[in-house]
């Protein structure tokens, strides 16, 4: 017997050593034919055998691109430079003089200098042209915008001469700027609509983003605000972390606001800590096509608890996870490792089967009619998901449909007006206004109250736009005009109050007839709760 054991247990060890050989000989040859290996020993043999000398670090990056092109739309490699540029709108701050500038005619204008920043404490004025920048002339010689803004940035406590031509003065202004950190702020503006509406805007989600919110949200309830209309129209997304603390100032503590899944990364949830400052007067958010990722994080959170009402048209359905994977030289990897959904379960993500077909979504969107109507947007069964608190039907399959369409106004776009905004017609005239009639609409105006309600242009102030656009080849069409004067007006009065005061009176300004905002007074000024017919 015991022979008979010591037989079997010596075939079961050759067994076992033959699968073991077999094992490692597979995984030898899977080593040897890995993707990564073959990679390298592409890399090596163009780098010692080529005939010529090859760009190593130009091959590596296209070689980057390429693969990260067969993923999603939204893996991505960015250069150093890139990174820069990318990262400084989030970070909340860069180094350089403080001014908000446009380029118009090869020149560029001063919108107005950073309150407190380094232009402003040497005397910069809103209105002024910097034609010079360290002895090199910037004005009419056609450098691009990136060109100007790289010689006007710098190290913090650097020094930049520029001259500057301001109307009234003869000769050339100069000054010495000495460069310090400049913040870049978040919130685009905060107001009161009504007594007891407020309203702030939100361009994108950065680090300071909930910082500027709290500042807001504090002054607009010491203004006696019950109620809120956050708008995120044209808000791109941002950090995920800015996302839920923003939604947190919404939710009730426990509540789920987004929570990530992927084939690697396991599900983490995010819940609210129930500390928010605005968990019970009324919300209402304003999305539109090109509200994304963080904005969709938001929107999709308070849809899903009845907290509030989303407003306006479907989202632009941008629900992946990056991590960003920093390289030696300062480049970045930004690969997509998870989905964001729902506190219903929704997935935010659009599908993305063909990245041709992804990228023109939006334009598909137009052909079929469905920034026009919402009866043209149709979801099938399997996408329907219920709200939390009231069960109310939601969709999935990409973006957040909101509970009130509000349709693109085209009934006063034209042609015409669309060449006199892309050309710089309306900014030239814009500026040459603010030039003729800056102090005595100062003096004229004691408060933005005043200037809103009495402000008008007049036939003389409009007829300098059909001049310049003759000046710039715009063939005039008085239909088309008539059609697009009141949007003109508006655009103008907007900009003038921004000069004459700021961002938050260029809004208060422009959304008196953003369908959208009205749409969410009329919900808010209803009595009773959002949901109630």
């Amino acid at each position: 017997m015991r022979k008979i054991i010591s037989i079997i247990a010596g075939l079961l060890a050759c067994f076992f050593s033959i699968c073991d050989l077999q094992a490692q000989a597979e995984q030898e040859h899977s080593i040897a034919v890995s993707p990564m290996r073959k990679l390298q020993m592409a890399q090596f043999a163009i780098a010692n055998l080529y005939v010529d000398q090859a760009d190593e670090h130009k091959l590596v990056e296209k070689a980057i691109i390429s693969m990260l092109g067969e993923l999603d739309p939204h893996s991505t490699y960015s250069n150093a430079e890139e990174v820069k540029k990318m990262n400084e709108p989030l970070q909340g701050n860069f180094d350089g003089i403080g001014i908000q500038f446009n380029m118009a005619e090869d020149t560029l204008f001063v919108i107005q200098p950073v309150s407190g920043g380094p232009s402003e404490k040497v005397g910069i004025l809103a209105g002024d042209r910097i034609v010079m920048v360290n002895d090199t002339l910037i004005a009419g010689v056609k450098m691009s915008t990136d060109d100007v803004m790289a010689r006007l940035k710098g190290p913090k406590g650097t020094k930049v001469s520029v001259k500057v031509l301001r109307r009234g003065v003869d000769e050339l202004l100069s000054f010495v700027i000495i460069r310090d950190k400049i913040p870049v702020y978040s919130l685009d503006a905060s107001y009161m609509a009504t007594s007891k509406i407020g309203y702030i805007k939100i361009n994108r989600f950065g680090a300071t983003t909930h910082d500027e919110f709290m500042e807001a949200l504090a002054s607009l309830k010491g203004q006696g605000m019950q109620d809120l209309i956050l708008d995120l129209q044209g808000n791109g997304g941002g950090y995920l972390n800015a996302a839920i603390d923003i939604a947190n100032e919404f939710l009730r503590q426990g509540e789920l606001i987004v929570y990530t899944e992927g084939r690697r990364s396991p599900r983490r949830e995010f819940l609210a800590k129930g500390n928010g400052r605005h968990q019970h007067g009324r919300l209402v958010v304003l999305v539109d096509e090109f509200s994304a990722s963080a904005s969709e994080i938001v929107a999709g959170a308070v849809q899903d608890w009845d907290r509030g009402m989303v407003v306006g048209r479907r989202t632009f359905g941008k629900g992946l996870v990056q991590r960003p994977i920093d390289l030696p030289d300062g480049s970045m990897i930004r690969l997509t490792v998870a989905r964001y959904y729902t506190p219903a379960g929704r997935c935010i993500q659009k599908p993305y089967e063909s990245i041709e077909q992804y990228n023109a979504d939006l334009i598909e969107r137009y052909n079929r009619g469905e920034m026009l109507s919402a009866d043209s947007i149709h979801f099938p069964d399997s996408l329907k998901f219920k709200t939390h608190q009231l069960g109310r039907t939601v969709y999935g399959g990409g973006g957040i449909m909101p509970d009130c369409f509000v349709p693109v106004d085209t009934t006063r776009y034209t042609k015409y007006h669309s060449q006199l905004v892309n050309k710089g017609v309306l900014l030239k005239v814009h500026y040459q206004l603010i030039d003729n009639y800056r102090q005595k609409w100062l003096e004229e105006y004691d408060d933005y109250d005043h200037f809103y309600r009495r402000f008008e242009l007049s036939e003389e102030m409009l007829a300098m736009l059909v001049k310049e656009g003759e000046k710039a080849g715009i063939t005039f069409h008085e239909d088309q005009y008539k059609k697009s004067a009141p949007l003109l007006k508006l655009q103008l009065k907007a900009l003038v109050a921004r000069d004459l005061w700021d961002m938050n009176e260029y809004y208060h300004t422009i959304n008196a007839t953003n369908e959208s905002v009205a749409k969410a007074l009329e919900l808010l000024q209803k009595a009773g709760d959002l949901f109630t017919p």
